[in-house]
């Protein structure tokens, strides 16, 4: 049996603790305005900024393009090698309403991942194998004229494509989230793509409204991003096939998908692990639109677009095809949200992942949600993933939607294997019937992986189906209001320990 996780694992990602050095090309300092940007909120400023920045990139040592404080209306903007961005205070990219970004790459038959990830020069801000870049300062950027939507897959299976909480939906109501990719041709549905880039910097400004994808970081290595506020219409920080990556005192609201995502898709031709990944002192919310970043934290919108209830949480997955390893999450709160998700459902290993130390408040759906699923999103020998070596301790949630336990799903072939639970506090509003408990969902180990496809959960505080070597070490469960399930449903899990857990076998 394989040695659990340990504190001692804190070492995970060594190489993405080491802080970038902010560039030594800091000092050559370059202004849009006098490539002729306006900043007046209604001249297009990308050629000036363009111009800028290849100014800049053509001096030995690179320089720093900066943008002063107004309104600058753009369309692409293309990151350069060993240049940095600086935003000064009161400074805005817009993004340009219509259809003058910049098209999006012929990659082919990008059959395992949908439009959004298979793409990047069709952003606001760009950038294909740059190294030594920054963007940062205390400025914004507004997505205003990109668009949140894009095709889905092309993958000819067409299993698990979609939440399981969608089935409801008309086909026009997912072609409207889904339009064809011609239909993409001049519009932009990401704020910032990175491929391929090393030592990254992003730091310091705000983000709202940012289409598909606020920030989407491929195959990047040495990536750290750092005090920024998000608040945007879909994911918020997607990290795809990255290594050697922090992300550390953010804010980030997504009422309407993930807000901070680790995955590892196929979107580079190849599977390639997320690995060495850092997540630190982060705060992931779904508050309704834009009410984050104006201190309203309204809480009206019931539902997002899945038709599950609101999203913005922390999450490995879905797409999983190269497997991660070597990940650490801590000290970070989630509000109004989903909760933890860790999933494997293309293949792909998840190991040596440590979540420590999360506040949870308003929990949307499940507190905690591991899930092997067979869904296999690849090429042809694509296989079926595992998840083993996790620790999660430390994690203190309240006010748990009731129909939905902390959930430990895997196969009946492919347990979840070597997961400890140590000192954890889950308290859920409470109000499942006797009905409920009598539940017995199917394995659906093909469907999309989210905490309410097996509907409402047989126990209330923590259902556990196909696991090996699962250690639990202080769990306690309470309930604000009488719930007619039992605390725990345990099924098919082998060499299992408990400790510390009053309510166990209660």
């Amino acid at each position: 049996m394989r040695t659990p996780v340990t504190r001692r694992d804190v070492g995970v990602g060594i190489a993405a603790t080491i802080l970038l050095p902010f560039p030594a090309h800091a000092a050559k300092m370059i202004d849009v305005r006098d490539h002729g940007a306006k900043g007046d909120g209604k001249a297009l400023d990308s050629p000036a900024i363009n111009a800028a920045i290849a100014a800049a990139a053509s001096r030995p040592q690179g320089g720093t393009v900066t943008i002063p404080a107004g309104r600058y209306r753009c369309y692409s903007i293309r990151l350069r090698s060993r240049v940095t961005i600086v935003l000064a205070k009161g400074a805005v990219i817009e993004a340009a309403t219509g259809t003058g970004y910049d098209l999006p790459e012929d990659n082919g038959e990008q059959l395992y991942q949908d439009f959004g990830h298979s793409h990047w020069r069709n952003s606001l801000i760009w950038g294909e194998d740059v190294e030594d870049v920054a963007i940062t300062g205390s400025g914004a950027i507004h997505g205003l004229g990109l668009t949140r939507d894009g095709p889905g897959a092309r993958w000819k299976a067409q299993t698990g494509e979609r939440p399981l909480s969608m089935r409801q939906m008309t086909a026009a109501e997912i072609a409207k989230l889904e339009p064809d990719a011609t239909r993409m041709n001049g519009l932009g549905n990401k704020a910032i793509a990175l491929k391929n880039g090393r030592n990254i910097r992003l730091s310091g400004f705000t983000m709202h409204q940012c289409g598909h994808f606020a920030i989407l970081a491929t195959g990047t290595r040495g990536l750290h991003i750092h005090d920024l506020s998000i608040d945007t219409d879909r994911d918020g920080i997607d990290l795809d096939c990255v290594a050697d990556t922090i992300v550390e005192r953010c804010r980030v609201n997504t009422p309407n998908d993930d807000a901070i995502v680790i995955k590892s898709s196929f979107a580079l031709g190849r599977a390639i692990p997320a690995e060495n990944v850092v997540v630190r002192h982060c705060a992931v919310s779904g508050y309704d639109l834009g009410t984050m970043l104006d201190g309203t934290r309204r809480t009206t919108q019931l539902l997002a677009p899945d038709r599950d209830r609101p999203t913005g949480r922390i999450k490995l997955g879905t797409e999983s095809n190269g497997g991660y390893r070597n990940i650490l999450i801590e000290d970070c709160t989630f509000h109004h949200c989903r909760g933890l998700a860790l999933e494997t459902v293309d293949g792909g290993v998840m190991e040596n992942v440590v979540a420590r130390r999360l506040t949870m408040r308003d929990i949307t759906t499940a507190p905690l949600f591991l899930r092997i699923g067979d869904r296999r999103r690849g090429p042809a020998g694509t296989g079926v993933g595992a998840i083993r070596g996790v620790l999660i301790e430390q994690v203190d949630a309240s006010g748990i939607d009731h129909r939905f336990a902390a959930i430990i799903a895997g196969l009946p072939d492919r347990p979840v294997e070597n997961v400890r639970l140590k000192d954890i506090s889950l308290t859920y509003a409470g109000g499942g019937t006797a009905a409920d408990a009598a539940r017995r969902p199917e394995e659906l180990a093909t469907a999309y992986p989210e905490p309410s496809m097996f509907g409402v959960t047989a126990a209330w505080g923590l259902w556990v189906r196909h696991a090996r070597g699962l250690v639990i070490d202080g769990l306690t469960l309470a309930t604000a209001t009488p719930d007619g399930r039992p605390p725990f449903r345990v099924e098919d899990a082998t060499d299992l320990r408990v400790t510390n857990t009053p309510l166990w076998r209660a």
